[in-house]
C-alpha cells in the first residue's frame, strides 16, 4: 500500500499575544483606582512569559502598549518607596494588604470585600475550598447591613492574602516556595506572611521587562508597540474615515480632532521611545490601538517607518468587498498599492476560538481542534510558500476561564505547534525576511478588530458628544499652552492627560 508524500512548503502560523492595560492612576494626586495592571502582570505576564521559555523552539509576537509600561515602572517606584521608605502604596488594594491593622472603618471592610470577590467563580474561587469559604463569607456580609462589622480583623487579612494567592500565575504557583507555603498554611495569615507576599509580588513585577526583553534577544520572540496612550489613530487623522464602514453613521458636530495628525504623529514617536527605553531596541512592527487602521494610518506607519501593521479580519473583509476580491485567499501579507507596510489580518475564526470557546475544552481536543483547521488552511491556500495564518487576541483576558490559567493548553499549543511536520512557528518579522511579496489592494476599508468599525468609539449621540467635549478641552489645552503661563512641570503633566483622554478605553465608558 503507498502513501502519498507531502512534500509542499509549511504554512507559516504566527500567534500574537496583545498586552494592554488603560491608564489607571491620577496624574495629579497618584492614586491608581484599580489594580489590574498589577493583577495581570503577577498572573499573565509571568506565565506567558515562562510557557515560552519552556518551549525554546516556540516562537510568538508579543504587543505591549507603553502605557502599559508606564504603569509597571510606577508599581516599581511605589514597591522601591515601600520597602526602602515605608511610603503607603498609592494602589489601594496593595496598601491594603500592607497594612498593619484593618481598624473598623466600614468604607475599608466594604473595599476589601467587593474588591476581593472579583474572580472567575468557576476557574480561582471553587478551585481552592480556602478562598472559596472566605468569599461566600464576604458575601453574606455585603447582604447584611452592618454585617462586615462583626467580621474580624483576621477574616481581611486572609481575605486580602488568598485573593492575591489565587491570582498568582499557575508556573509561579508551581515554583514560588512563598506562595506554596501560603498556600498550605491556608488562614492564620501574619504581617510578616503579608509581607513576604508583597516581596513576590514586587519580585514579579521587576521581572516583566527583563524577562521578555531576554526572550526578544534570544530570537524566541518579537516585540511590538502600540501608540502612547493607545489612541484609534484614523479618528484623530479624520472622523469621516468612520463612513468607510459604517456610511449612515452619525458624526461629531467638530470637522475633526484639532492637530489630529500632529498627536497622532506624538503617540507613536513616543511610544517608540518608551519602547526603546525599556527593551533597548526599536520594534519593526505596530499594532495600532484596537487594530484600527485606515489608509492616512499607513502612510503614518510608512514614515515612521514601521515595517509591519495587522488588524482584524473584519477590515479585509469589508476592503476585498469594495474592490470585489472576494475570492481573494486572506493569509498572507497585504500591502495597500505602494505603501512600504505590510498588513497582516487576523484570523478571527481561530482567534476567538482560543479567545472564548477552547476555554471548556479538554487541552489534547482543543489543541488538536486547531491544527485540524490550520492544515486546512494550508490545503485550501494551494499550499502556498507565502501562507500565513495570524493568530492575533488579548493575552490577559482569557486565560482566567481556562483551568490553570491555561498553562497547560499553551505549553501543548506550543509544543505541538513546533513539533508539526508541515507547520512553521514564526513571528511577522521573520516571516517578512522571506516572504515580501505582499498581495496589492487598491483601496483600504477603514476599521478595527471589533466589528470591522470604530463603532465602539464614534457614531452615536454619546459617543461624538465625548469627541465633541475632547476637541474642547484640546482647544483649551492650546490656548493655555500658547499662553505661556504654566510652569514646566505642570504643562508637561497636563500634555500628558490629554494624550490619556485621546486614548481608545475613554470611550468605551460613553
Amino acid at each position: 500500500m503507498s502513501h502519498k508524500i507531502d512534500d509542499h512548503p509549511k504554512v507559516n502560523v504566527v500567534l500574537c499575544w496583545h498586552m494592554h492595560q488603560p491608564q489607571y492612576q491620577d496624574q495629579f494626586t497618584h492614586n491608581v483606582r484599580l489594580p489590574w495592571t498589577y493583577l495581570h502582570a503577577i498572573k499573565d505576564y509571568a506565565d506567558m512569559a515562562a510557557v515560552v521559555e519552556q518551549v525554546p523552539q516556540s516562537r510568538v509576537v508579543v504587543n505591549f502598549t507603553p502605557v502599559l509600561l508606564d504603569q509597571i515602572d510606577d508599581y516599581i517606584q511605589q514597591f522601591d518607596r515601600y520597602f526602602n521608605q515605608g511610603e503607603p502604596f498609592n494602589d489601594r488594594l496593595l496598601a491594603t494588604l500592607a497594612m498593619a491593622t484593618i481598624g473598623p472603618t466600614e468604607s475599608l471592610r466594604l473595599f476589601i470585600a467587593r474588591q476581593c470577590i472579583r474572580a472567575n467563580e468557576k476557574r480561582l474561587i471553587e478551585r481552592f475550598p480556602p478562598f472559596r469559604d472566605l468569599v461566600q463569607l464576604a458575601r453574606q456580609a455585603l447582604h447584611k447591613p452592618g454585617y462586615l462589622n462583626y467580621l474580624d480583623e483576621q477574616f481581611f487579612f486572609d481575605l486580602l492574602v488568598w485573593y492575591h494567592l489565587v491570582w498568582m500565575g499557575e508556573t509561579v504557583r508551581m515554583e514560588n516556595e512563598t506562595i506554596q507555603r501560603l498556600i498550605r498554611k491556608a488562614r492564620g495569615f501574619t504581617s510578616k506572611d503579608r509581607r513576604e507576599l508583597l516581596g513576590v509580588i514586587d519580585t514579579l513585577i521587576r521581572s516583566v521587562v527583563p524577562r521578555y526583553r531576554h526572550l526578544a534577544e534570544s530570537g524566541q520572540m518579537e516585540i511590538s508597540v502600540t501608540p502612547d496612550k493607545h489612541p484609534i489613530l484614523p479618528l484623530m487623522l479624520d472622523f469621516k474615515s468612520t463612513l468607510e464602514a459604517m456610511p449612515d453613521a452619525l458624526l461629531p458636530q467638530r470637522d475633526g480632532y484639532p492637530d489630529g495628525r500632529e498627536r497622532a504623529i506624538r503617540h507613536l514617536r513616543k511610544g517608540i521611545d518608551t519602547f526603546v527605553q525599556h527593551f533597548g531596541f526599536k520594534p519593526v512592527g505596530c499594532w495600532p490601538s484596537e487594530g484600527a487602521l485606515s489608509e492616512a494610518t499607513l502612510e503614518l506607519l510608512a514614515e515612521i517607518p514601521f515595517q509591519w501593521t495587522a488588524s482584524g479580519g473584519g477590515v479585509l473583509g469589508n476592503s476585498k468587498h469594495a474592490n470585489k476580491l472576494e475570492n481573494l485567499c486572506i493569509h498572507h501579507g497585504f500591502r495597500l498599492r505602494e505603501n512600504s507596510v505590510t498588513c497582516f489580518f487576523r484570523d478571527d475564526n481561530l482567534s476567538d476560538l482560543i479567545g472564548f470557546t477552547y476555554s471548556g475544552w479538554n487541552e489534547h481536543d482543543a489543541v488538536n481542534n486547531l491544527i485540524h483547521h490550520i492544515e486546512n488552511i494550508r490545503s485550501a491556500c494551494n499550499y502556498r510558500q507565502d501562507t500565513v495564518v495570524p493568530i492575533i487576541l488579548d493575552g490577559e483576558n482569557c486565560w482566567e476561564y481556562y483551568p490553570h490559567n491555561g498553562y497547560h493548553f499553551l505549553k501543548q499549543l506550543y509544543s505541538r505547534l513546533v513539533e508539526h511536520p508541515k507547520i512553521q512557528l514564526t513571528t511577522f518579522r521573520d516571516y517578512l525576511k522571506y516572504h515580501n511579496d505582499s498581495t496589492r489592494l487598491p483601496s483600504l476599508v477603514a476599521g478595527s478588530w471589533v466589528y470591522g468599525t470604530f463603532s465602539t468609539w464614534i457614531g452615536d449621540p454619546a459617543k461624538n458628544r465625548a469627541w465633541d467635549l475632547l476637541c474642547k478641552a484640546k482647544d483649551d489645552f492650546d490656548r493655555v499652552m500658547a499662553s505661556g503661563r504654566l510652569a514646566p512641570e505642570i504643562a508637561q503633566r497636563a500634555e500628558e492627560q490629554l494624550a490619556i483622554c485621546e486614548g481608545s478605553d475613554a470611550f468605551h465608558f460613553f
